[in-house]
């Protein structure tokens, strides 16, 4: 297990190692962490030890105001191979497997998903199996031109998780996903664009500070406008019908943005022309 970060404050610039070493927590501006997976002898595949430092490290980061948006990238060409299974022995190999995929992998894309500010992927080289999971779990996706995306579970004889599946489907639609998953093909970055998978395309060497500057506007954004809005588009897209306790929950949450301090600031910034002092409440 990583313990949560004890080093490096948002704007600081200071980071933290976790997992081994093998994911770095920064801080590159105000209120935006970056989380990069720095597995490159192994592709940044993803191990036990950095899914676990991702379930651990994300809750972590929600401490009020303080990081409103997540970036998350990989070390140098590539943002994750995906699962780390290649070297699992023969002897112990179909339960390893799925004590990877089943238990830390999930933890960990949940932990993803459940992040109540935006979280940004940037994806800096080819990004496959799990790695594309990860990068779909994210709310925004950028994307370097050169970058391959694919799922290979055609190609290995893995039938995959049906929580990863739905976020396919809620990305990119059943007829899209059924063509990744079938067909194992490899897509560039513009054919990953236009399907939707990836929100946009970056020149070469372009991508990190093309990142931050996304990250860092949706960080200068209304925290409780962020929280809210991102809260209530996951639960519309998560219900067919919503019941009448939902439906009372988001309209509540409609509601309590009238009171809030940052209202009355966002819209006083907006006549005055300056830039908003965001509080939280």
């Amino acid at each position: 297990m990583t313990s949560p970060p004890s080093s490096g404050q948002p704007g600081e610039g200071g980071s933290s190692s976790l997992a081994g070493g093998k994911l770095i927590l920064d801080h590159p501006a105000a209120a935006v962490a970056r989380l990069t997976i720095s597995n490159p002898e192994r592709r940044n595949a993803l191990d036990h030890e950095i899914l676990d430092a991702l379930a651990q490290v994300l809750p972590s980061l929600d401490r009020g105001i303080e990081i409103r948006c997540v970036m998350i990238t990989g070390e140098g060409n590539v943002f994750s191979a995906g699962y780390d299974i290649a070297d699992i022995p023969e002897e112990s190999f179909a339960a390893d497997a799925e004590a990877l995929v089943a238990h830390p992998f999930q933890a960990a894309m949940e932990a993803v998903s459940a992040y109540p500010y935006p979280v940004v992927a940037a994806i800096n080289g080819h990004c496959l199996g799990g790695g594309l999971e990860l990068a779909v779990r994210c709310d925004l996706r950028l994307c370097v031109i050169s970058a391959k995306l694919g799922m290979p579970p055609a190609k290995l004889g893995l039938i995959y998780g049906h929580t990863g599946l739905q976020k396919f489907i809620d990305v990119i639609g059943i007829a899209r996903t059924k063509e990744l998953f079938l067909t194992g093909r490899n897509l560039s970055a513009p054919r990953a664009m236009a399907i939707g998978l990836v929100h946009d395309t970056v020149p070469e060497g372009e991508l990190p500070q093309t990142a931050l500057r996304l990250a860092s506007e949706i960080a200068a954004n209304a925290p409780l406008s962020m929280r809210g809005n991102k809260r209530a588009i996951e639960t519309l897209n998560s219900y067919a019908r919503l019941t009448p306790d939902q439906e009372r929950e988001l309209i509540e949450l409609r509601r309590s943005c009238f009171a809030s301090e940052d209202f009355r600031e966002g819209v006083r910034a907006f006549a005055d022309k300056r830039a908003p002092s965001w509080r939280g409440r």
